[in-house]
């Protein structure tokens, strides 16, 4: 039966997802099989872990996800040796308004499982007062258990020896240090990290990670911490008992021309993982390589990325503009966010420099006065989408720094934040066409 952790911290930016990364890659080296998931919406974060793992990581949500469906994707662990959930933002960092099954929260799914949580803790302008905030934590919410923690970015030998003191002092297990100019820090761009497909170094910057967390962690100390509080569950029963489960994904057809490359990339594994497993046949095709979708699918499907990073290009592929509206004129196309935006009109970049897009639908888009949409999103169908009858209800996620210019096609949805509220990004429909600004994570059965 694997051991279990998972990896929090009291907010964003002390470097959960590069620890991580050097965790998985340094047990890796030893011989053991480790198993990611990443709590929360993030579609970036498994690609890396993936890298890490040579394991599929995929995403676990309490609010968007049933806690059926969230033991079912965690049952993927127990051929492994130690799972790794990495959360998002802060530990107890979710919505106000609960959803399926909790939250949002990574402490929702470390109080599900039962599984212990590595706090990563970034001191900086700090020494024994870094003691009272993982005290704080360990204390806050009764069923979430904190297991030790692991100091980053640490300034100086002085700096860590206060710390580890008020830390002992506290009965808080410190199971390293990580100093403050260690070169192990991924790149961003605005949405997050850069795709781990478009970074060469990938593999070697995870390898020098590993082997300076292999210098300076205590990993035998932190896989005891683990075993304590092993894959209890009810996951591995979920497994024993559901054999055959697969996720609740419903494919939108048959045979599905996928666009897939640096400008289409964001879709959640777990969704492709249920399409397949449901019989679904993916065939990728590249728009960036002015390719366009497999003419003996049924539909096609534009996921999110960073199209307007690629506007110029993607308006001067003519061939896939061409293919992709002679494919809907007889079968659906559906995109989500950056495939959206690539089905309507025009796209104006930072530059404030306007792209033709394929223009199956009227949206409007501009990025030269950036303006941030992020937040859960709860959406009532008024037409079909592939996949999806009208009435269905989905829940999903939306990050986008977009400004809509005009939206003017028959709006797809009644579309609402975590809270209730409406929201304009109504998504569209247009003949076969429809699009959302939401990335799809499940229905809302």
């Amino acid at each position: 039966m694997p051991r279990a952790l998972v990896i929090s911290a009291p907010a964003s930016g002390t470097g959960k997802t590069t620890l991580t990364l050097a965790l998985a890659r340094a047990f890796r080296d030893r011989g053991i099989a480790v198993q990611c998931f990443k709590s929360g919406p993030d579609y970036i974060d498994p690609a890396f872990h993936a890298a890490a793992t040579g394991r599929t990581s995929v995403n676990v949500d309490s609010w968007a996800m049933s806690r059926e469906t969230i033991e079912g994707l965690i049952a993927r662990g127990q051929d492994a040796d130690l799972v790794l959930a990495e959360g998002s933002m802060g530990l107890f960092d979710g919505v106000a308004t609960p959803g399926r099954s909790g939250t949002g929260a990574s402490a929702d799914i470390a109080e599900m499982m039962g599984w212990p949580v590595l706090l990563v803790l970034d001191p900086a302008g700090q020494a024994q007062t870094a003691a009272a905030v993982a005290s704080g934590l360990r204390d806050f919410r009764p069923g979430v258990r904190i297991a030790g923690v692991i100091l980053n970015r640490i300034a100086s030998p002085r700096h860590e020896t206060l710390i580890r003191h008020a830390m002992e002092a506290a009965n808080i297990p410190v199971l390293g240090a990580l100093p403050r100019h260690a070169p192990i820090a991924l790149p961003e761009r605005h949405l997050g990290l850069v795709q781990a497909e478009e970074f060469s170094r990938l593999d070697e910057l995870i390898g020098e990670a590993a082997r300076l967390v292999a210098e300076r962690v205590d990993l035998d100390g932190l896989l005891r911490l683990a075993g304590e509080a092993a894959l209890t569950p009810k996951a591995m029963g979920f497994a024993a008992l559901n054999p055959s489960y697969k996720g609740d994904a419903i494919p939108p057809g048959k045979r599905v021309a996928l666009a897939r490359d640096a400008a289409f990339s964001f879709i959640y594994p777990h969704i492709l993982e249920g399409w397949r497993a449901a019989g679904a046949e993916i065939v990728p095709f590249s728009p960036l390589a002015d390719e366009g979708p497999d003419e003996s699918a049924d539909v096609c499907w534009l996921p999110g990325g960073y199209p307007e990073l690629h506007a110029g290009k993607i308006a001067a592929n003519l061939r896939f503009r061409k293919r992709l509206r002679n494919f809907a004129e007889t079968r659906p196309v559906h995109g989500e966010c950056g495939g959206y935006m690539v089905l309507g009109r025009a796209l104006t970049d930072k530059e404030g420099m306007r792209h033709d897009m394929t223009g199956l639908l009227g949206l409007e888009t501009s990025f030269a006065k950036r303006k941030m949409h992020l937040g859960y999103r709860k959406a009532a169908l008024h037409a079909p989408m592939p996949g999806f009858a009208a009435g269905a209800r989905l829940r999903g996620h939306e990050f986008h720094y977009a400004t809509i210019l005009a939206q003017p096609d028959t709006p797809l949805a009644i579309v609402r934040d975590a809270n209730g509220a409406e929201v304009t990004e109504t998504g569209s429909r247009r003949g076969n066409v429809s699009g959302t600004f939401f990335h799809l994570i499940a229905e809302d059965r």
